[in-house]
């Protein structure tokens, strides 16, 4: 019987190890058929908050290398549209106005955003090698009720210059639209789709997800206090790194400016200044746990609808680009997944 005890009580005490171990789930594809889907996640500035003196063609050189890459997908950081139909379907959890409105592409297409997504997705699957530019100003007219601007314009670049013209379901104020977004100062317009419409993809896919980060909490000026001056503490690094990001943004080559930000400092520094002072902070509300909570359930998210785009296409290259402050989960999230090989940026961009 002591024998006996012993040996329970040996398997007590290592059941705690025991129950610690974990799989490697990075190693469980070490032995599949077919190559790996490589995905490169770009760490970007938002362009739209860089001053009045940034001029769109400083892009050119940073264009170059991502077509040199060769993605086959390319994903931005916008909500798509069926987050979008959710959304409007319950104003009393995400308001009245969660995404822009697309009812000036109803009007002119007849498409709310539900048909909008179907006919899109109906679109491509019988998309033809050589579309007609009415085909072309149909399928664009299709994203923008789907709310797909992007999209949107991926087909009108990819226009003859004299095609760029109302018709098929785009009228006045839809090519007035599509006019505006070739000229927005964000990344969508002015890397991904001019990248889209280069190497001839019909599409580029919106991943963004806002769902999950939408606090509820009794009083959001407290919330927001809280965070504010949880990020502030020890942020000396975050603010050496604007101010180096600040010298170059205006610079006539963007390239260097993507180099750092998507360089293993940069990388760490974004990580840690989101997460490191929210969860060291003291709130008897625990607000900034809360938000980091938030930020996680996003970024998972962002992550699962990546996944999406290449879950049929095994071998894909594919493209991210998002907010520098997302890259660091999106690399060690995706490069977890089966099949998934995570592409350094650094090289890309040298």
């Amino acid at each position: 019987m002591g024998m006996w005890k012993k040996a329970i009580w040996g398997l007590a005490a290592a059941s705690p190890l025991m129950a610690q171990a974990q799989v490697d789930l990075t190693k469980l594809d070490r032995d599949m058929v077919g190559p790996k889907s490589r995905v490169l996640v770009l760490g970007t500035v938002h362009l739209s908050e860089l001053p009045a003196g940034f001029n769109a063609a400083s892009l050119g050189t940073v264009i170059d290398r991502l077509a040199a890459y060769k993605p086959d997908i390319i994903t931005i950081e916008h909500e798509p549209g069926e987050d979008c139909d959710l959304a409007a379907r319950h104003p009393a959890k995400y308001g009245p106005d969660w995404c822009p409105k697309t009812d000036a592409a109803k009007a002119a297409s007849g498409l709310d955003m539900p048909a909008a997504l179907a006919e899109v997705d109906k679109t491509l699957k019988e998309w033809p090698a050589q579309p007609s530019p009415s085909q072309r100003r149909r399928l664009a007219a299709a994203f923008l009720a789907a709310n797909d601007p992007a999209s949107a314009l991926v087909q009108w670049l990819q226009l003859p210059a004299t095609e760029r013209r109302a018709g098929d379901s785009l009228d006045g104020a839809l090519v007035a639209t599509l006019e505006k977004l070739e000229k927005r100062k964000n990344e969508d317009s002015l890397i991904a789709a001019p990248l889209a419409a280069r190497l001839g993809l019909q599409r580029v896919y919106p991943v963004d997800n806002h769902t999950g980060d939408r606090i509820d909490v009794p009083d959001i000026k407290a919330f927001v206090k809280s965070i504010e001056a949880a990020w502030a503490t020890g942020n000396g690094e975050m603010k050496s790194l604007e101010k180096r990001k600040n010298e170059m943004v205006l610079a006539n080559d963007m390239l260097p400016l993507y180099r750092y930000i998507n360089s293993p400092e940069s990388v760490r520094i974004h990580a840690e200044s989101n997460i490191v002072g929210p969860m060291r902070a003291k709130s008897a509300e625990a607000y900034p746990q809360i938000w980091v909570g938030g930020w996680e359930i996003r970024n998972l998210r962002m992550v699962a609808n990546i996944r999406e785009t290449f879950r049929e296409r095994p071998g894909a290259r594919v493209l991210s680009i998002v907010g520098a402050s997302h890259k660091p989960w999106f690399d060690q999230w995706l490069g977890q997944l089966q099949g998934v090989e995570i592409v350094d940026a650094a090289e890309v961009l040298k």
